[in-house]
């Protein structure tokens, strides 16, 4: 018997049958086998975190006194996170919300309205598609980042 033979006859049981995905995989198992080293593939998943990637939120309004308005008349999960977000990033901004209807439950079935996540969130907020008028007028507020 050949040494090729001999060691394909003691190939490990997880390789006989086994599909790889590339030819460079089927290359490597077939030179571990060829070897006599017992091996696993893909049997393990390990966990890791994909490192976050840098977005960009574009205020819907920046008034001359510093205020951010974003104007909402749908609020979606998707914009909830992204506004959480943006205010994590930048606590030294005064970010507020204008509803179309405050009163709306963020998800069908919800009693968190728009406004209780607004409050909930530290988001002042504001209804029925109006700025309130001492928004307008408010003095800068000075925050340090």
């Amino acid at each position: 018997m050949t040494r090729k033979t001999k060691a394909r006859a003691t190939k490990p049981a997880l390789h006989l049958e086994q599909a790889y995905r590339s030819p460079l995989e089927k290359k490597i198992a077939d030179q571990l086998t060829t070897a006599g080293v017992a091996f696993e593939f893909e049997s393990e998943k390990l966990p890791y975190e994909v490192p976050a990637r840098t977005a960009k939120y574009p205020p819907d309004f920046k008034l001359a006194n510093g205020i951010y308005i974003e104007a909402k008349g749908w609020l979606q999960a998707k914009d909830r996170q992204k506004m959480i977000l943006v205010k994590q990033a930048h606590p030294h901004l005064d970010i507020r919300m204008v509803f179309q209807r405050a009163s709306n439950p963020i998800y069908t079935g919800s009693k968190t309205t728009y406004a209780k996540w607004s409050e909930d969130h530290g988001f002042p907020w504001a209804d029925k598609g109006v700025i309130p008028e001492s928004w307008l007028h408010e003095k800068p507020r000075v925050k340090r980042k």
